[in-house]
């Protein structure tokens, strides 16, 4: 079967069937729209999908945390089928279903967020969780902005683009929304020279208090945004005893905390989400989105906060035609249990150390890798020149993908200098895969090095 397979390429890439439709590819879809991979899937299971050529490949990307329980899972294809032959969609604004209330009810009570009463709402993309989170926040507090980070990514809608740090994903699309103001993220890699953590905490906290000073007083401020991890900026995560300190301050201030656990979501930081564990140090944010992984690869997202939060908003400012779709509410309610079935975060905690010993035994062997971090299964290994002037080295990360994609291990880049390999496979990967991945990229850096 396919789901237990190895890596294994037939064909030089792209194969001639593949290099057909990439060629069609070319000439019907926007440039803008890029794919650096020479292979067209024709079918998946588990962590694994094969090509028009037949040619065998790994997948450590998931469609960017999207298939944290594999591709095809024959439980969600069975549900999808059932619901598919009662309805396909009934919109919640015109008549109810239940699918979307069981969801709903089911995010309750797994969602982290501040406050014993929590409600859901759905949507269907990262980018509109993220721009309802942020309604949400602006109808409750009556406040007109929002702080992000530096080396956030949320989305490429207009607000989710100005709240995104890299200006390459807006480039000539402005005028912008106003009342997004930015701090600095603790990149503690690349944070302040001979610094401690304790001290290097202290310095970006610092750094927050002062967007207050110079670009929005507090009592102006409805909320902010942060990724517990951030996924396009580098796989950079939030020091828990940071998250610590700025919850503190925002609540002091009657500023909401919004977690956008898009990408961390679902079992990937070996909880849940990685809101659990703030929860348990004390500092659950007050607003949580999340999509990719919750519905298995059918679109749908999600924004849920307290019942005093979510009902603070006027009736019209929030919903949508497709929202909470009767498909993809099957959907999501099986991948939940599947997780929790089947023990996906404790799995996901496995792989994590098996991957983090690997990748650190590259980092004391190779000049090259700079950095191993994350939190549970979603790790980035950082690669620089030479660990003393930690110059980025995006050069050498493109180089080992390409290696990689060649031999049967499709790999991504992240960061905000794109030289970081990110590590987001399925959650369902068997060990002889994970191995025949470690071996690929061992090779690929040994290679290209």
């Amino acid at each position: 079967m396919l789901r237990d397979a190895l890596p294994k390429i037939k064909t030089p890439l792209p194969g001639p069937k593949a290099k057909v439709i990439i060629e069609r590819r070319g000439e019907a879809v926007p440039g803008a729209i890029k794919c650096a991979y020479p292979c067209v899937i024709s079918r998946g299971e588990g962590a694994m999908f094969e090509d028009v050529d037949g040619n065998i490949f790994l997948d450590w990307v998931g469609g960017v945390g999207v298939l944290n329980i594999g591709y095809s899972h024959p439980e969600i294809i069975e549900v999808v089928k059932e619901q598919s032959e009662k309805y396909f969609h009934a919109m919640m604004n015109i008549v109810t279903h239940e699918g979307y209330i069981k969801l709903a009810e089911k995010m309750n009570q797994i969602v982290p967020v501040q406050g014993e009463k929590r409600k859901t709402m759905f949507v269907n993309s990262g980018a509109e969780a993220i721009e309802n989170a942020v309604k949400i926040a602006k109808s409750y507090t009556k406040r007109p902005n929002i702080i992000v980070f530096s080396g956030a990514f949320h989305g490429r809608t207009l607000l989710a683009s100005t709240m995104t740090s890299k200006k390459a994903y807006s480039s000539g699309i402005g005028p912008f929304p106003d009342g997004v103001y930015r701090a600095e993220f603790p990149y503690l890699f690349r944070g302040p020279k001979s610094y401690t953590e304790e001290e290097m905490i202290a310095y970006y906290v610092d750094k927050f208090n002062k967007v207050f000073e110079e670009a929005s007083p507090a009592d102006y401020v409805a909320a902010i945004v942060v990724e517990p991890v951030q996924g396009e900026g580098g796989f950079i995560p939030a020091p828990l005893e940071w998250v610590k300190a700025i919850k503190k301050i925002c609540d002091e201030n009657g500023i909401l905390m919004i977690a956008d656990e898009i990408q961390t979501g679902f079992a990937r930081s070996g909880k849940m989400f990685v809101s659990n564990y703030w929860a348990e140090a004390g500092c659950a944010p007050d607003i949580i989105t999340t999509a990719k992984s919750l519905a298995g690869g059918i679109p749908i997202s999600a924004v849920t906060a307290s019942a005093e939060i979510i009902d603070g908003v006027r009736n019209g400012i929030i919903g949508g035609t497709f929202g909470g779709n009767a498909l993809a509410c099957a959907s999501a309610l099986k991948v939940i249990e599947i997780i929790e079935r089947d023990n996906l975060c404790e799995r996901s905690l496995e792989i994590a150390q098996k991957c983090a010993e690997r990748f650190n035994l590259w980092k004391e062997t190779y000049e090259e890798v700079g950095d191993v971090r994350g939190i549970g299964c979603m790790i980035g290994i950082e690669f620089v020149t030479d660990k003393k002037s930690k110059n980025p080295n995006p050069k050498l990360v493109e180089d080992i993908i390409s290696y990689a994609v060649l031999h049967g291990l499709v790999i991504e880049s992240a960061g905000i200098y794109a030289n970081v390999i990110r590590f987001l496979c399925p959650l369902v990967v068997t060990d002889a895969q994970l191995e025949s991945g470690l071996q690929i990229l061992q090779s690929a850096i040994e290679t290209c090095r």
